[in-house]
């Protein structure tokens, strides 16, 4: 199957607003009208699911609810009383007619098989971040999308935010000159990952649980006590480790404001503690984008974790940043830094929020009242759910939303990383129109699930 590429979603668009057949899109026509309730289903109302659910349900109706934990959708209940629940998502999507739009925040490996069984049924969709654990998913599942002509978006609340502008914008003023590098690190995994993550197979499935359809598309396991509920982010099956957790939200402001898509390369330069079924507990990762327009060849660098002594990964800091007045004698948890010829863009938090310009004479030059605001601002600045609600209103997406034309490739990058850390010092060619890494064939074992359960086997073409 050929990869559609990002450049037809303007006449993708177009024919969305041309359509005039109430048959051709239903779900578009259905729920267009300012103030129309759009009926949305939840898949996983515990936790990060909850906010989801809770967000997308404002002024909509909250149809069905849906987890494979008896206590939290019990809990789910009482909150939306009219909701019919079930713990399979399956019968859920196949027999409930008023669904238009679904919100998926389970563990990462079973977005996929949730968002194409909604797919199939034409559901608008809500998926958590990353929107899979694998790169092949990831691309069956924008293909899937644009097939079905869905209202999509990706749970990413820094996408909305005012910062996340303010960035592009003083990338596109010339505040710091031409993009030179760009570096971005989190104090994640705060869970465990490398030797620390093990399976311990007690068997002792609790009786609250549904343990079968946790597993969803993923194959027959004995029940671990130490992968449900949040400690599966850590293993390679269920989770996509903290570059899937937190590259999408550290990597946005940058991604935007530099215009990037994804790497032509990409190199774990270091991988602490990798095992066969767990992530590394820490990693440096070099990401190279080429022939970005007005910029060049930019080097990304990611940092996770800690060092075998205990200390975080970080990055070299300019000395144009004066680092006490920055961080106060201490260095964010989480953060980015977009380096130029002229100066750095600093931001300390794992969202564009407070950026700093460095040095200060930059600030002088280019003072934050006297930048041009070009960008258009989200309709619901930190509300991604309620951004996509009214996009479904609307019957067409934002285009600076998070939708699959930006979060796909987005995903696709936070996946290379996780690949690359598979091959410690190896520098992978990355051909993203193939789906497949040029100089290492072995690399490609692992752009696919190795195995799925049966009956669990979705593809775009089968949608």
């Amino acid at each position: 199957m050929i990869y559609i590429p990002r450049t037809s979603r303007r006449s993708f668009l177009r024919g969305i607003a041309g359509i005039t057949a109430a048959s051709a899109f239903p779900n578009f026509l259905r729920a267009q009208g300012a103030g129309k309730k759009i009926g949305i289903a939840s898949i996983g109302v515990g936790g990060k699911g909850d906010s989801d659910a809770s967000a997308a349900a404002e002024g909509n109706e909250m149809v069905a609810i849906c987890d494979v934990d008896a206590n939290t959708l019990a809990k789910a209940q009482q909150k939306y009383p009219n909701a019919k629940a079930f713990t399979d998502f399956r019968k859920m999507l196949d027999e409930m007619k008023s669904i238009e739009a679904v919100t998926i925040s389970t563990p990462d490996h079973a977005h996929y098989p949730a968002a194409m069984h909604a797919l199939q049924h034409g559901k608008h969709l809500f998926i958590q971040k990353p929107l899979t654990n694998t790169l092949w998913e990831n691309r069956e599942l924008h293909l899937a999308a644009r097939k079905k002509k869905v209202i999509t978006q990706m749970g990413n609340q820094g996408h909305t935010y005012e910062g996340n502008r303010v960035t592009t914008e003083w990338v596109k003023a010339g505040a710091i000159g031409k993009v030179k590098e760009i570096h971005v690190w989190t104090n994640r995994p705060i869970w465990p990952q490398g030797k620390s993550a093990v399976l311990n197979h007690s068997g002792k499935v609790p009786t609250t649980l549904d343990w079968e359809k946790w597993l969803a598309q993923s194959p027959d396991d004995v029940y671990s006590d130490n992968v449900h509920t949040f400690k599966w982010r850590g293993f390679l099956e269920y989770g996509a480790g903290a570059f899937g957790d937190m590259g999408c939200h550290l990597m946005d402001a940058p991604f935007v404001a530099c215009g990037l898509k994804v790497p032509s390369f990409v190199t774990a330069t270091q991988v602490d503690d990798l095992t066969e079924i767990a992530w590394p507990t820490g990693s440096v990762v070099k990401l190279e984008f080429t022939n970005v327009a007005g910029h060049g060849d930019i080097p990304f660098t990611w940092y996770e974790g800690k060092k075998p002594d205990g200390s975080p990964y970080l990055p070299e800091f300019p000395s144009s940043i004066d680092m006490a007045e920055a961080f106060g004698g201490k260095i964010s948890a989480g953060g980015w830094m977009i380096v130029g010829t002229e100066g750095v863009i600093l931001n300390k938090k794992d969202q564009a929020d407070g950026m700093q310009l460095w040095p200060k004479s930059r600030r002088d030059a280019f003072p934050a009242d006297k930048i041009p605001k070009t960008e258009t601002r989200s309709v619901r600045q930190g509300n991604p759910q309620q951004e996509w609600a009214e996009a479904i209103r609307n019957g067409k997406e934002f285009e600076t939303m998070g939708h699959f034309d930006y979060s796909v490739p987005l995903t696709e990058t936070t996946l290379i990383g996780g690949l690359a850390m598979r091959f410690p010092g190896k520098r992978l060619a990355w051909d993203s129109a193939a789906l497949k890494v040029t100089n290492n064939e072995d690399a490609n074992k692992f752009i696919k699930r190795a195995k799925y359960r049966a009956g669990w086997e979705y593809s775009a073409a089968k949608v």
